[in-house]
């Protein structure tokens, strides 16, 4: 494995810790489907600590992806209102929205979604160009983090001469480029046999841990939830309890425990 220093996030050092990564209130968002108005998510309030690895649970057209998709500023809201490390992602115009999401907010996809034509460490190069100037930083930070998530090796394949485990785990270090405060997963692990999953959940909380960088997942596998320091289940669009996991959060970033 590299040096530990290769995979580090840059926290806002304006934050006090136990001040809430996300903040959420009155969010509602829907979605036409033919020509019937189908809500995914009505008036959702949420605090969401810093510094933990939390897991927003629920079944199926639950509203979890759509929650999370709204977190990561891939989409926006009908109403209400969402806040990012201070930053209300409303407020700003497309191109400031983009550079925000690139430099602040890493995303894990379901299924992967790496350019196919790139090699896993242009895939991860390719998420610095916004931000990193120097080619040769680019690429020396790109082979890092593919060492540190265990593709060390690796770096000269294309998608489609990797597993679907190693594929994630270049969509993990692609994730991290940028040392983004928040680093949010959409049902990681939903593609991934049982083994292979189990490998990502662990991979992920290790380097949760070791950078103190905020994780939130979009999940209903139960190897997810066991891990998470904070559970945050929804159903029909709506937060319907907050729960501190089997892990325990920091001291300053205790939640409260409600009925699930």
């Amino acid at each position: 494995m590299n040096a530990p220093h290769a995979i580090t996030a840059s926290p806002n050092p304006l934050r006090p810790a136990d001040t809430p990564i996300a903040r959420v209130r009155g969010l509602h968002k829907s979605y036409l489907l033919g020509e019937v108005k189908v809500p995914a998510l009505r008036g959702v309030d949420v605090d969401i600590p810093r510094g933990c690895f939390t897991v927003i649970a629920g079944p199926s057209g639950s509203g979890k992806s759509t929650l999370l998709h709204l977190l990561g500023c891939i989409d926006r809201p009908d109403s209400g209102r969402v806040e990012i490390d201070g930053v209300s992602p409303q407020t700003l115009a497309d191109d400031q929205l983009s550079e925000f999401r690139a430099r602040r907010i890493g995303f894990v996809f379901q299924s992967f979604n790496l350019l196919p034509v790139l090699s896993a460490v242009e895939n991860v190069e390719y998420a610095m160009r916004l931000v990193a100037h120097d080619p040769a930083q680019r690429r020396q930070r790109a082979r890092e983090l593919l060492g540190e998530v265990g593709l060390g090796g690796m770096e000269d394949r294309r998608p489609n001469q990797l597993s679907g485990g190693q594929r994630q785990r270049v969509a993990i270090a692609r994730a991290l480029a940028n040392r983004p405060d928040l680093v949010l997963a959409d049902e990681p692990t939903a593609n991934l046999d049982g083994h292979t999953g189990a490998e990502i959940i662990a991979l992920m909380r290790r380097i949760q841990r070791q950078t103190g960088a905020s994780f939130i997942f979009s999940s209903h596998d139960a190897g997810l939830i066991r891990a998470a320091d904070v559970c945050i289940r929804v159903a029909d669009g709506q937060v319907v309890g907050q729960t501190a996991g089997q892990t325990t959060p920091r001291p300053s970033q205790e939640v409260q425990h409600e009925p699930a």
